[in-house]
């Protein structure tokens, strides 16, 4: 049996987010060990599917693009949140660099992915914000690094040029805050990974963008034995209706 379904931006945060809620070793870490969800408004979805409560997503922006890389003017409300043993707790980045270790799982949204599946994160601080705080550490203990990220972001040049590209010192005109890029090396889940974490099937990305309702969104084709292709298409179905995410940009 073959479906095809329409994902607004939001309807797609929520459904990566039950994909990696999904995942054996976030499912792992989450039982013993520790999770940390770094800033990122796929990543409040994610949180909100961990914790089982609503998170302030426009407070747990580290930044967002509208007609500029703009830099959200409530960064910095919340940090990261932290689970350990399956419960919330309150830590600071220095804490966190000092108790993560093997088996533990950082979350770090991207800005970009390429046909070949490499993820590049925008990082506007010159120290590397996030990406510079926690990213070697986390990889050089042993701890997954799980990458949570919508086809919306799709681009056709390979990251590692891009990253050569741009930076913030490279830049002489731009809309918003000058960045650079990171390249992203862990777990990467799409709404095609996350339907196929959920569900037997297969999906395929088909299209992208609309207008209205559908602007931004995702169209997927999915394939698979009939009661689970319908499994998966109701499980969008009632996905739609969630609410965006409300942000304030810098002016």
């Amino acid at each position: 049996m073959k479906a095809c379904v329409v994902l607004s931006p939001t309807v797609s945060k929520r459904l990566i987010a039950r994909g990696v809620a999904a995942l054996p070793a976030v499912r792992r870490a989450l039982e013993t060990g520790m999770i940390v969800v770094t800033l990122g408004t796929t990543n409040a979805f994610i949180a909100e599917e961990l914790l089982g409560v609503s998170i302030d997503r426009g407070a747990f922006a580290a930044g967002f693009i509208d007609d500029r890389w703009n830099v959200n003017s409530r960064l910095g409300e919340m940090g990261e949140i932290v689970i350990k043993d399956g419960v919330r707790v309150e830590m600071g980045p220095d804490e966190i660099l000092a108790s993560l270790s093997a088996g533990d799982v950082l979350i770090k949204g991207g800005n970009a992915i390429d046909p070949w599946g490499a993820v590049g994160v925008l990082t506007s601080a010159k120290t590397g914000g996030t990406v510079g705080r926690y990213i070697a550490p986390a990889l050089a203990r042993g701890a997954e690094l799980v990458i949570p990220i919508g086809l919306g972001k799709a681009v056709f040049t390979p990251i590692s040029e891009i990253s050569q590209e741009i930076g913030i010192g490279r830049i002489d005109l731009c809309m918003g805050t000058p960045a650079g890029m990171f390249p992203l090396h862990g777990r990467t889940v799409t709404e095609v990974d996350a339907l196929e974490l959920l569900f037997p099937v297969r999906a395929t990305h088909v299209a992208s963008g609309g207008v209205g309702p559908g602007a931004g969104s995702v169209s997927l084709l999915i394939e698979g034995e009939e009661k689970d292709v319908w499994d998966a298409f109701t499980l969008i179905e009632s996905l739609k209706g969630e609410p965006e995410v409300e942000l304030e940009g810098t002016g």
